[in-house]
């Protein structure tokens, strides 16, 4: 089976591609990649993975790496995917989340590929929800409250869209917040883990700057996720969609606070304004009954283990 995972060289890409070379030696890994992508989260697997230079925004390029790759599974993980740089760069979050989506049917399309593929989505489309509506079910109502979010629902329904128009066989997921290790600094989770590491080896003054710890979220592990990923083609419907996460509604409090107790430092806590959104999802929490009974999904790792093997993860790298 040949496999072609876009982002490939990103945090959740690089964790699938190890998860398929570890459990699915029968799958040859392919990855797309851009000629500055950064390579330092597939250094390890290298050797065992094939990379294809292409951009998503380039359909040229994109059909070149197709016909060559010939892939009978696709996971399109690519993606401008930090919320806050899509405040300051709304037009290029489309342009790589839409239309470098667009390009990718487009590129099949054209090419009469018709590989399985799931499309990347994300809790962040639900945006507001209110209280009746918590846990979040697939049926529940999107209101996107940022440019990011708003661009994964375009993701989304162009995946149903293409999927009814022209039988290209996408599943859709819906992944509530992942993180552990390499996640990328500017992501929560890894800014604290990032922070008390800093401070542990005497780098950083004991001060951790935060943004607003009420929000909640539902944390899985990133390992939890790309598995969940792996069974979406395996057992999904095209067409569906599916919301993964743990069903456990985490303040952010609690992240801080569960890091602190994996560390020996004493810290004052800051809020910082530049860390606070001009609008936030008060709280994400999945209905995840739907994908379990689909594909018997179910996570392995536990909020403590993530959060101790991130901060481990950023101790090696202070």
């Amino acid at each position: 089976m040949r496999v072609l995972i876009t982002g490939i060289t990103g945090f959740a890409g690089s964790h699938l591609a190890e998860f398929l070379i570890a459990n699915h030696p029968d799958v040859k890994v392919f990855g797309i990649v851009r000629w500055r992508s950064r390579m330092e989260n597939i250094l390890p697997i290298r050797d065992n993975i094939e990379l294809c230079e292409a951009d998503l925004k380039d359909m040229v390029s994109l059909q070149g790496c197709l016909a060559h790759i010939r892939p009978d599974r696709i996971f399109h993980l690519a993606a401008q995917s930090f919320v806050p740089t899509s405040w300051k760069c709304p037009a290029e979050t489309f342009a790589i989340n839409a239309t470098g989506q667009i390009n990718l049917f487009e590129s099949l399309l054209s090419l009469k590929q018709s590989p399985l593929i799931q499309v990347a989505g994300s809790s962040e489309e639900y945006g507001r929800v209110f209280p009746d509506e918590i846990p979040m079910k697939e049926t529940n109502p999107l209101r996107p409250l940022s440019p990011y979010a708003v661009s994964k629902v375009a993701q989304d329904l162009l995946g149903y869209q293409y999927f009814q128009s022209y039988g290209l066989s996408v599943v859709r997921t819906r992944g509530f917040n992942h993180t552990g290790p390499r996640r990328g600094e500017v992501f929560v989770t890894s800014s604290l883990a990032k922070q008390i590491a800093a401070i542990e080896k005497g780098v950083n003054e004991p001060v951790i700057k935060v943004g607003n710890l009420d929000a909640k979220r539902d944390f899985s592990d990133v390992r939890d996720i790309v598995e969940a990923y792996w069974l979406s083609l395996e057992k999904g419907e095209p067409g569906d969609v599916y919301n993964i996460g743990s069903g456990v509604s985490r303040p952010i409090r609690e992240v801080l606070d569960t890091l602190l107790s994996l560390s020996k430092v004493n810290v004052r806590v800051e809020v910082d304004p530049q860390r606070l959104r001009p609008s936030d999802v008060p709280i994400l929490l999945a209905d995840s009954s739907k994908f379990v009974a689909q594909t018997g999904w179910k996570p392995r790792f536990s909020f403590r283990q993530t959060l101790s093997d991130l901060l481990d993860y950023w101790r090696r790298q202070t």
